[in-house]
């Protein structure tokens, strides 16, 4: 009887060693749907608007070489403040970054997962400096790296929608290089301070101007998020 209850509480120990032991899953992985551009407009924030900066997401992502990247619909992640209504002009709604990027799931240039999807995106997703890849799968240099280019673009609050029309977040809807100002967001999740606006990826701080020497000032290159939304 010893020996059998020995035998039984032996297998029941190797039992639980082994659940203890077994492989996760392995995580998803997928072609590239999201990316860093790896340069700007070359004009500050004056990106064409919201046409012009697409259609550099698509460039870029077609001369990556990455397997279908040219087939897909790029959307660069940028948010247009809504206009008031004039005596000659009728009021223009909002465009929020989150409602242009599709669906998910979102993969870098390695094929990592950064978000199933805009509810993960946007509270707890996978994006940091080790994942938030230019279209080449290179590393974009942030906080503490020289020259800092951790500033991206995007005119958006923490949630992907646009703000209120008050003031200028979005360089005049992308289409400025001189005044204005826009928000930005922190790729790799550092700021000079240990709070959450530091650490947002999307909604950080404004930018002190919007020409290309201004964005470099703050901390960034005129850089910004693409998304494959299909």
């Amino acid at each position: 009887m010893h020996k059998t209850r020995t035998l039984v509480l032996s297998a029941a120990a190797v039992a639980l060693l082994t659940a203890c032991q077994t492989t996760p899953p392995p995580a998803p992985t997928g072609p590239m749907s999201f990316f860093i551009t790896s340069v700007g407009s070359g004009k500050g924030a004056d990106l064409g608007g919201l046409a012009g900066a697409d259609a550099h997401c698509q460039k870029l992502a077609a001369a990556s070489g990455a397997a279908g990247a040219g087939a897909r619909t790029w959307r660069a992640y940028l948010s247009v403040s809504p206009t008031f209504p004039t005596q000659t002009a009728p009021a223009v709604p909002a465009i929020n970054a989150r409602d242009r990027i599709g669906a998910g799931p979102w993969f870098n240039a390695k094929g990592v997962m950064v978000a199933r999807n805009l509810d993960h995106l946007h509270n707890g997703n996978n994006i940091s400096k080790e994942t938030a890849l230019d279209e080449k799968g290179t590393v974009v240099k942030g906080r503490g790296d020289t020259p800092n280019e951790h500033d991206i673009l995007t005119g958006s609050r923490a949630d992907g929608t646009a703000f209120a029309p008050q003031q200028d977040t979005t360089c005049k809807a992308w289409t400025s290089s001189t005044e204005g100002s826009a928000i930005v967001g922190h790729h790799d999740r550092i700021g000079p301070l240990p709070e959450n606006w530091a650490k947002s990826w999307n909604f950080a701080h404004p930018s002190v101007g919007c020409s290309q020497e201004a964005l470099v000032r703050t901390g960034g290159a005129g850089r910004f998020y693409c998304f494959a939304a299909n």
